[in-house]
């Protein structure tokens, strides 16, 4: 199998870090990384992967391409059960979705819009930028991360007793905002985040895809 990437990008580092997690329970996987600065993923052979001209992206053995982060983390977890990032039961497996999709679709997107409006080194990608759009999705990504830091005062990580996919996903949101917007969430007295932050950075796992 191979995984096509871009380095730095926060959706191909939430599935490295899902991999180094799994560990020596998956099969070998290649990675193939491309630039989104200089647009190979508009190019025809990408799109013949990926007509969404998105990362990342798993090609199979058998010649199929499977993108959509979360299907390809999915599938790995199937290919290796344990270590388990996913859920056992099927109760266990819908509350961490909840809460990895709540990581995905509010957290991450939020970050993503506030970076990609407002950071000049992304105005390629994102054009036209509108930077009051970026200036809003800041705002809103803070009342995000102090509904964190509330959960996280309560509970040891983000979908609850255990480390899953959820904390993957967010680590990498914050990661992306960290690097390029360098915002650090006890500079703003989220002490619990913050804290959960540093403990998972100290897992092997955080330095895939940095």
């Amino acid at each position: 199998m191979q995984l096509v990437i871009s380095p730095r990008a926060p959706n191909p580092r939430r599935v490295r870090m899902f991999i180094a997690e799994k560990g020596s329970a998956l099969p070998d996987i290649a990675f193939e990384a491309i630039d989104l600065g200089r647009g190979d993923h508009r190019s025809a052979e990408f799109k013949a992967l990926n007509p969404l001209s998105r990362v990342p992206v798993l090609r199979l053995d058998d010649g199929r391409a499977l993108a959509e982060t979360r299907a390809i983390c999915t599938y790995l977890e199937g290919l290796a059960p344990e270590p388990n990032l996913m859920g056992h039961t099927f109760e266990e497996r819908a509350f961490i979705e909840m809460a990895d999709r709540r990581m995905e679709i509010s957290l991450l997107a939020t970050i993503a819009n506030w970076i990609r409006h407002g950071h000049p080194g992304l105005a390629n990608l994102e054009q036209p930028q509108f930077p009051d759009f970026s200036a809003s999705q800041g705002q809103k990504m803070r009342g995000l991360t102090a509904w964190l830091d509330g959960e996280l005062a309560r509970q040891p990580y983000v979908a609850g007793e255990r480390f899953t996919i959820a904390d993957i996903t967010a680590f990498c949101g914050l990661e992306f905002a960290r690097g390029l917007m360098k915002y650090r969430p006890g500079d703003e007295g989220l002490q619990h985040l913050q804290a959960w932050r540093d403990r998972i950075a100290e897992r092997p796992s955080a330095q895939a895809g940095a």
